[in-house]
């Protein structure tokens, strides 16, 4: 090995030992300038983090002032409180039915709620929006609303104030008060639904029989607008005192008569009750006052067989004199399961001198007297908890021939479907 080859080996050598010495003394100060960079991310992340809960401190600081969160006693904002706590809820109804009188035109009169024969039908959409239940209390006030609206099929019927503007689509509407005298007065100022009636104006949705019974209608009335006063004495006695448009006025009244009602109602054990009802008032002009008396029950003999009645009786004052109009009327339902059960109901309408079921909306002919009986035998299926399949198969008679076309007698068979939200 000649000279330049050992000392450039030589200085290759050095130079590795340089290196090698340089290498593990810069390691520390590499390693330091590497901890200072993380160092200074996490001194600029600490302080995004200071600048974000300030942020954050002066937005709650303002919702806070707002009402919009709770600060210690205040209380949240009132709107969102109201918006939050609204109940929405209703059902749709559709139903086809036949009459197997062929009623000229199709139409059934005397019969609700599917009125065209052989037609599918939306009997009813009902919308209804309520403020939490108001609480009966002596002390201190309380209020809330209800209001609740039908289309479809039957709201004509149904509803206040058919063929008057703004009225058209409301079932219900009323402001409802708690004034803390004794254990709570409760006060509804609006338009309200009959206090009269044994089934709900709702029909298969609420009811047991798809079909509403002739009671429903011609000893019954519907929603009129006006005032009414509630007081629960004890856990068995209630009282109600009304005083409204008359009796069939509705939302808006034709003459300065108002109709008074009343109803006691009692609970002599749980599984009891029941309402009387009267009514006296002007209806359609001085010669006309409609007095009424009612009596509502139910009976649950067990949690699966319920019973139920309503006993009515109008009398007519008149040019003529007096014209009564009584009707009686039972109420059965067995719920074999959860999913499955059936309800029966019988009724008897007389109005011996043709001023009720006589020319009505419902299309009885105008005539001097008609006695109504009917028969309505219904099956209740929910599949699920909030649908409701009726099939149902009714029988009617008139004392008046030629009530329903050309019969005295008829069969109404078919089915309804609810769903309840």
């Amino acid at each position: 090995m000649n000279h330049y080859t050992t000392t450039k080996s030589k200085h290759r050598r050095q130079l590795a030992a340089l290196g090698l010495t340089l290498g593990v003394a810069l390691t520390p100060s590499a390693a330091l300038s590497l901890r200072a960079d993380d160092g200074a991310k996490l001194d600029k992340l600490e302080q995004e983090n200071k600048d974000l809960k300030k942020r954050l401190d002066a937005l709650e600081t303002v919702a806070k002032a707002e009402g919009i969160l709770p600060d210690g006693d205040k209380v949240s904002n009132p709107l969102l409180t109201r918006i939050a706590g609204t109940k929405i809820e209703g059902f749709v109804t559709g139903s086809y039915f036949y009459d197997t009188s062929t009623p000229p035109g199709q139409t059934s009169p005397g019969y609700l709620w599917n009125r065209k024969s052989g037609n599918f039908s939306l009997n009813k959409v009902k919308l209804t929006l309520a403020s939490p239940a108001v609480e009966r209390s002596g002390d201190t006030w309380g209020a809330g609303y209800r209001v609740s609206l039908v289309f479809g099929q039957d709201a004509p019927i149904v509803n206040s104030g058919s063929g008057i503007t703004g009225f058209n689509s409301v079932r219900e509407g009323y402001v409802e008060l708690n004034a803390p005298v004794g254990t709570g007065l409760n006060i509804k100022v609006g338009e309200l639904i009959s206090l009269l009636n044994y089934e709900s104006g709702d029909g298969g949705a609420a009811n047991d029989n798809f079909s509403q019974g002739y009671q429903w209608f011609y000893t019954g009335n519907g929603p009129a607008a006006g005032a009414q006063l509630g007081y629960t004495f004890t856990d068995w006695l209630d009282a109600k005192v009304r005083v409204q448009n008359g009796l069939y006025a509705g939302p808006v009244d034709n003459n300065q008569g108002k109709t008074v009602m009343a109803s006691i109602g009692l609970k002599p054990s749980a599984t009891t009750w029941v309402n009387l009802v009267g009514s006296t008032g002007r209806e359609a002009g001085p010669s006309s006052d409609i007095n009424v008396a009612s009596l509502l029950g139910g009976w649950a003999v067990t949690d699966k067989f319920h019973l139920g009645t309503e006993l009515d009786y109008f009398w007519f004052e008149t040019k003529g004199g007096t014209a009564p109009v009584w009707s009686t009327g039972a109420f059965a339902s067995y719920s074999f399961t959860s999913v499955f059960g059936v309800a029966l109901r019988g009724e008897f309408v007389s109005d011996a001198r043709g001023v009720d079921a006589s020319g009505d909306p419902l299309g009885f002919p105008v005539n001097t007297g008609n006695d109504l009986t009917s028969f309505a035998f219904t099956i209740n299926i929910k599949p699920v908890p909030n649908v409701k399949i009726q099939p149902e198969v009714r029988f009617d008679h008139s004392s008046l021939a030629g009530a329903f076309g050309k019969h005295a007698d008829r069969v109404i068979l078919g089915l309804g479907v609810s769903y309840l939200f």
